[in-house]
């Protein structure tokens, strides 16, 4: 499975920074408004289960979270879209932006001015879309072949070792379902999330285009109406 690279360990470390500040709080608090919609009852909305488990690990406080989840019976609140971006960048690196806002007439221009400004592009819709995939990914607190034999017979389609951890790779619609047998297994599941993979990376190990495409990232990753950022690029260079 391609796809996991620099760039995610990346976002983690700038996600625990986000959460210390509290400026991760509003985007989660936009996924759970949404997951809510299906339901607002964590155990039968899997979904929903999902987006506050992230909360809790960012350390949201629990009334954040009951609002956000109030917010679909809300009918002063504003109505949320989740909208996805396609762009391009620097080198020709495919890019795709996840959005959850109330008014895509602000964060659209946002998400275009931060692509454009930072040596990238708009792309028409589907000429990025169809390098990736949409996989449930999830990382384990474990490595070697017992915990490696422990997910797959928990129906993970993939994993790898990574930073001295597992990145497990599942069908979307099997995501939460094998992220329980995992815990249910022994093993400590650090995220899950659903994610857009890359089917084939583009190798970059020039530390000068890996500089650039990280400055577009960057940009993206700190709007507001930004929920996440995902990329082709396969970032090995030294910054």
């Amino acid at each position: 499975m391609s796809g996991h690279s620099k760039w995610s360990t990346i976002k983690r470390e700038k996600g625990a920074k986000d959460a210390k500040r509290g400026a991760v709080f509003t985007r989660i608090g936009n996924q759970i408004a949404i997951a809510a919609r299906s339901g607002s009852d964590p155990t039968m909305n899997s979904t929903l289960a999902l987006a506050i488990e992230k909360a809790k690990q960012a350390n949201m406080p629990n009334a954040n979270i009951q609002r956000a989840i109030d917010r679909v019976n809300d009918k002063n609140a504003a109505v949320l879209e989740e909208i996805t971006y396609e762009g391009m960048g620097p080198g020709g690196v495919g890019i795709i932006v996840e959005t959850a806002t109330d008014n895509k007439n602000r964060t659209f221009p946002e998400v275009r001015n931060a692509l454009v400004k930072n040596g990238g592009r708009v792309a028409d819709a589907g000429s990025v879309m169809f390098q990736f995939d949409r996989k449930g990914v999830i990382r384990v607190a474990a490595t070697g072949e017992d915990a490696l034999l422990t997910v797959l017979d928990a129906g993970a389609e993939d994993a790898v070792e990574e930073d001295g951890e597992l990145i497990i790779y599942t069908d979307q619609k099997d995501l939460a379902k094998v992220r329980t047998a995992i815990i249910e297994a022994g093993l400590e599941v650090k995220e899950a999330e659903l994610q857009y993979v890359a089917k084939n990376s583009i190798d970059i190990d020039d530390s000068e285009q890996a500089t650039k495409i990280f400055k577009v990232l960057d940009a993206l990753d700190d709007l507001d109406d930004v929920v996440n950022v995902h990329t082709n690029a396969n970032i090995t260079a030294d910054i």
